[in-house]
């Protein structure tokens, strides 16, 4: 029997009560991201939640994100990680990471974070060649829909064994299942999505938050 609960009104209200742990300085970085005309973009405060339990979960040191947007997510990742740990992040906006900056430096985690403005493919590719293979814990994804297969099997190269890769935004808003949606983000997503199903790399999972986040296990 499938089972998908639909969370909404009351009943978020009570999620949000008892199991979101929130902190000014995370809900001033939402609002001031809620002001911009891209602000669908930013995760949700229980999917940075989550991923900051899962980093905790495998014990990542030192992690990588494609897509940084305002730095929510990596400020959530950073936290998570320990005093040594580092965060290497991809985008391509000087502006909206210029934000995640400002927050980042006044949770005193900026310390922990590499941030490169620019392709996140050519990032990827100059981590593998300082001979990060094999070397990171985990990784998020969240950027060019059209180079989600691209970034994944990168982040997959640059991971150990047992470490974790997230992918946002799967679910693509209920796009995947659309089929007069011939799109290149949708047809990029339903084709990483199809792929993964039968990847013997990996264990596989989704979390059914925000947009759809899958989480990939390397074996």
């Amino acid at each position: 029997m499938k089972s998908w609960p639909t969370i909404g009104g009351a009943l978020a209200d009570y999620v949000d009560r008892n199991w979101l742990r929130d902190t000014p300085l995370k809900s001033r970085l939402r609002e001031e991201t809620a002001k911009l005309p891209q602000a669908g973009m930013q995760i949700s405060a229980h999917q940075g939640q989550q991923m900051a339990l899962l980093a905790r979960a495998v014990g990542a040191r030192r992690a990588v994100e494609v897509g940084t947007f305002t730095g929510y997510s990596a400020l959530c990742v950073a936290e998570a990680l320990p005093a040594d740990g580092k965060l290497w992040c991809c985008d391509i906006s000087e502006q909206w990471t210029g934000i995640g900056r400002r927050y980042w430096k006044e949770a005193g985690v900026d310390g922990k974070i590499e941030l490169t403005v620019g392709p996140a493919l050519k990032t990827l590719d100059g981590l593998l060649a300082q001979g990060l293979a094999r070397q990171l814990d985990m990784a998020f994804i969240d950027a060019n829909k059209d180079e989600y297969d691209a970034y994944y099997e990168r982040c997959l190269t640059l991971l150990r064994q047992g470490g974790l890769i997230l992918i946002d935004n799967v679910l693509w808003g209920g796009s995947v299942i659309d089929r007069d949606d011939k799109t290149a983000d949708t047809k990029a997503i339903r084709a990483l999505n199809a792929k993964l199903k039968t990847d013997e790399r990996v264990d596989l999972t989704l979390f059914a938050v925000g947009d759809g986040m899958t989480a990939a296990l390397k074996r």
